[in-house]
């Protein structure tokens, strides 16, 4: 582990650090905000969209008081590995920044493009390691991209993550450009794979038994609501098999941080009931 940087932020710590994955064969950036409190703490990992890297939330999203207030810890890695050697692409919505929070079988991709991988153990074994985290109690939630990899990671890992959320999330990937586009580099054509990391599929086949609570935000002023996100479709699949879903549709909202730092407070104090109800 190489710590980056520290700051003091409302009575905690906020580390930036590398390490390095197994999963990536990469050096991997995150940052980690651990309120000022003893023992072990609920945990909120936070996956973010393309594009962006383990600042953007860190920055942007205004957490760290009510996380601190709660006594949550709040993890959030890079979105993809990185660094010369690592596969790139000219567009944004492939490669390095969007890393799709799966796990690779067609090269060039396959050697590094492991981020579920990452996600579920390689930042599980360093969090548990050099972290007060509560195994029992952790969470997870993620904006677009990352709204995906929180709907799908979540929903196949319900002794992992206890509770889910998502801030306009890629609900049925299989179904619109983005999810298409990088399903069909990263783990190929045959359509069939592709089912392993679509939410929509996921949970018609496995809400119907796990009934993790989920909370999901949608700004109608999104401007790749029809295109790219469509949670009436995530609706329609989790209502099919009793699947515990709420799902906000706010009213002038877009797709950036400003939306999600207007509910970022909702979506942590969900996640703390469920992790600490009684």
């Amino acid at each position: 582990m190489q710590m980056l940087k520290t700051h003091h932020v409302f009575g905690g710590t906020l580390s930036y650090l590398q390490h390095h994955s197994a999963a990536t064969k990469t050096s991997m950036k995150l940052s980690v905000f651990v309120p000022n409190k003893t023992g072990t703490l609920p945990t909120l990992t936070w996956l973010s969209g393309l594009t962006c890297t383990e600042d953007n939330f860190t920055t942007k999203a205004g957490a760290y008081k009510v996380a601190a207030e709660l006594g949550m810890i709040i993890v959030a890695p890079d979105t993809s590995p990185r660094g010369d050697n690592v596969p790139n692409d000219t567009s944004y919505d492939l490669g390095q920044g969007a890393g799709f929070y799966l796990d690779a079988t067609q090269a060039p991709w396959s050697e590094h493009f492991n981020m579920y991988s990452y996600i579920t153990d390689d930042l599980q074994e360093f969090m548990l390691k050099h972290f007060p985290v509560d195994r029992s109690r952790q969470a997870i939630s993620g904006h677009s991209m990352g709204g995906h990899g929180a709907l799908t990671i979540g929903l196949k890992n319900p002794e992992l993550f206890k509770s889910i959320s998502a801030f306009a999330p890629i609900v049925a990937p299989s179904q619109v450009p983005w999810g298409q586009k990088a399903f069909t580099h990263y783990i190929g054509d045959n359509k069939d794979n592709w089912q392993h990391y679509d939410a929509c599929e996921l949970v018609k086949k496995l809400g119907g038994t796990e009934k993790t609570p989920i909370l999901i935000d949608q700004g109608l002023a999104d401007g790749f609501y029809e295109t790219e996100l469509k949670p009436e479709l995530f609706q329609q699949a989790c209502s099919e098999v009793g699947q515990k879903l709420t799902l906000r549709l706010q009213e002038s909202y877009d797709h950036s941080y400003f939306f999600m730092s207007s509910f970022i407070d909702d979506h942590l104090r969900f996640h703390h009931n469920n992790l600490c109800a009684d």
